[in-house]
């Protein structure tokens, strides 16, 4: 135990190997620890140990191998030759190969290269690492194990359902999975792979747009999955969709969308943060990461509403915002915003829509969505979040409204570029009611956003946080 390093470099190849439960445990889908945790803690939140422990075995294995070198050339003797040396080279090799392809740049444009030099990778690392070393072999199986459970899980998570794929426009595909209504959270998601032109080996994550049918404030038997063109396997979905809809429609007449089969397996994920829990909510999102907040919007809305709060919740009033790079995406989930914002109508519930474009196209296309802004402008978290938190200034009504009116047309006179869209005011958003109720924040969507969110977050004070009754956050991250 008191020997150096230098004259025992073994040590750094024992830490090394002790990664290798700790990898297995992080990285599979259905971990121990994930399942115990809940919703909120799935494999998604818990991958940053995994990924941590592949470069603590990285570095302990460069360590090793290192001083090994360095041995052999102090006492001159061959670096390859012996199955020993030859074969913990190899493992190395092997182990940088693993290394190199999980960098982001690389993992983000080659995923399904990524995923299949990982898996044979690590059948090739255990295999020489076994030759290398007899310690190897005990570390192995705790892996084998975490792997095997994995497996077992999804075998009686897969399941095989009928689809109809509704291409909404070139960006967008809607996948409505039929005689679905239940078995899953609001904010979860499914890993879905749909059987058409030959792709059935490929399996991608989407989150489920709506709540299951009985926290739902829209009527149906099925899941809804949106499928937002961003690669090679979303692109060719949406085209298979349009052009399959335009051949079915010239030789039967108008139908609603494709047919298809497709394999579920899930649900994972979810949200920590129960939004019945907290009277003001702050849901924001930014592109396809409205799949997160939808899912969100829907259940608390019809756990307010149409439930009549028989759980207690307490929410009272709901910040929904939505950016977006144009009017045209705002069809995308018009109608299901619309049937939340009808639902939420004439209650004890307040909600408003705040849609944000980032770019000045198509204006026309705007829905009439009830207690709804759109502007074209880029939206702060932080500001969000600091008028939920922040009482009324002491004025009447009036003085409220026309002040908040004045200050709203200056901004977008200069930002719509004269476009025909609604201006916000604030008498039409939330109304104020008083502190000690808490705060939820929610966001989904690309990194930039999500780490706003978390400032925006952690500067609420510690004082104001307490007199708010509390901030609580959920994010997701819509990268790989």
């Amino acid at each position: 135990m008191q020997a150096p390093l230098i004259d025992n470099p073994n040590r750094a190849g024992f830490i090394a190997l002790a990664q290798f439960p700790v990898i297995f445990l992080f990285g599979t889908k259905n971990s121990i620890l994930s399942l115990l945790l809940g919703p909120g803690h799935g494999y998604e939140k818990l991958n940053y140990i995994h990924r941590w422990a592949g470069r603590g075995m990285f570095l302990g294995a460069a360590v090793h191998g290192a001083i090994w070198i360095n041995n052999h050339l102090v006492y001159g003797l061959p670096i390859l030759g012996q199955q020993k040396e030859t074969s913990g080279v190899a493992a190395f090799g092997v182990l940088c190969v693993l290394v190199l392809s999980s960098f982001r740049p690389l993992r983000r444009l080659f995923y399904q290269w990524f995923f299949l030099v990982h898996v044979l990778g690590y059948v090739a690392f255990f295999i020489t690492i076994c030759y290398h070393t007899d310690y190897a072999v005990p570390w192995i199986f705790p892996p084998l194990a975490f792997y095997g459970f994995d497996m077992l899980l999804r075998l009686f998570r897969y399941r095989i359902k009928d689809a109809t794929l509704v291409p909404v426009d070139s960006n967008m595909t809607l996948i409505h999975v039929h005689d679905c209504d239940d078995g899953w959270v609001a904010g979860q998601h499914v890993r879905l792979r749909v059987f058409f032109s030959g792709r059935v080996f490929e399996s991608h994550p989407l989150t489920i747009v709506n709540a299951p049918s009985s926290t739902s404030c829209i009527p149906s038997n099925s899941l809804t999955l949106a499928v937002r063109v961003s690669g090679d396997w979303t692109r060719a979905i949406n085209q298979y969709a349009i052009k399959e809809q335009e051949r079915e429609a010239s030789e039967k007449g108008e139908q609603p969308g494709v047919a298809v089969q497709v394999m579920l397996d899930g649900p994972y994920g979810g949200s920590s943060v129960d939004l019945g829990d907290y009277e003001s909510v702050l849901l924001v999102a930014g592109g396809s990461g409205a799949t997160f907040t939808l899912g969100l919007l829907d259940d608390i809305v019809a756990r307010c509403v149409k439930l009549g709060r028989r759980n207690g919740e307490k929410t009272r009033r709901i910040e929904f915002a939505w950016c977006i790079r144009s009017f045209g995406c705002l069809q995308w989930f018009t109608p299901m915003l619309m049937d939340i914002a009808n639902t939420v109508a004439g209650t004890s519930l307040d909600l408003h829509i705040s849609i944000y474009v980032t770019c000045l196209c198509n204006p026309e296309a705007v829905p009439a969505i009830p207690n709804s802004d759109v502007m074209i402008t880029r939206p702060s978290v932080t500001a969000l979040l600091r008028e939920l938190v922040t009482p009324p200034a002491p004025s009447t009504t009036h003085e409220l409204a026309m002040s908040a009116d004045a200050d709203t047309n200056s901004v977008d006179s200069d930002s719509h570029d004269g476009a025909d869209v609604e201006k916000p005011s604030r008498a039409g958003r939330l109304q104020w009611v008083g502190l000690g109720g808490g705060v939820a924040v929610c966001a989904a969507g690309p990194e930039s956003l999500t780490r706003e969110a978390q400032n925006a977050v952690a500067r609420v004070s510690l004082t104001r946080g307490v007199e708010l009754g509390g901030v609580s956050l959920h994010t997701e991250l819509f990268a790989m």
